[in-house]
């Protein structure tokens, strides 16, 4: 998939579709707001533990920042991730109103990351990666 070099940033370890992306989308968004652990797995509906382990690990990356009693929230000087949520935002808008609310998919709907670690979605897309280079890495 191509990108624009103009928003690119290599540093920026973020991949739509993780748990880690969806906290992330979640923070900014609401950035006037600081958030528990618990706010988060509740509005997410992800596992208590995986959101903590994930906001613990965005807080240690700088991604987001944290009060001194546990609360989370957007950090204001990270215009770059600001840019990679607002291109989240700007693609469900595009996007988002093609899906059909009422209609029954074949397949179950998965959630974001279905429940897996962002270490198991890297192990499966470097797989997939290398399945499609053909190479057994």
């Amino acid at each position: 998939m191509p990108i624009l070099l103009e928003d690119h940033d290599p540093e920026l370890a973020l991949r739509p579709g993780t748990t880690k992306s969806a906290i992330v989308e979640f923070l900014y968004q609401h950035s006037e707001w600081g958030y528990s652990p618990k706010d988060i797995t509740e509005a997410l509906e992800v596992p208590r533990g995986t959101a903590t382990t994930t906001l613990k690990r965005l807080y240690d990356d700088s991604y987001v920042g944290k009060t001194d009693d546990g609360y989370y929230y957007a950090l204001s000087d990270r215009e770059d991730v600001r840019r990679y949520v607002s291109s989240l935002d700007q693609t469900h808008r595009m996007f988002g109103h093609h899906r059909d609310e009422e209609a029954t998919p074949e397949t179950p709907e998965k959630r974001i990351g279905d429940g897996r670690t962002d270490e198991e979605l890297d192990a499966e897309l470097e797989a997939l990666e290398n399945e499609a280079d053909g190479s057994d890495d």
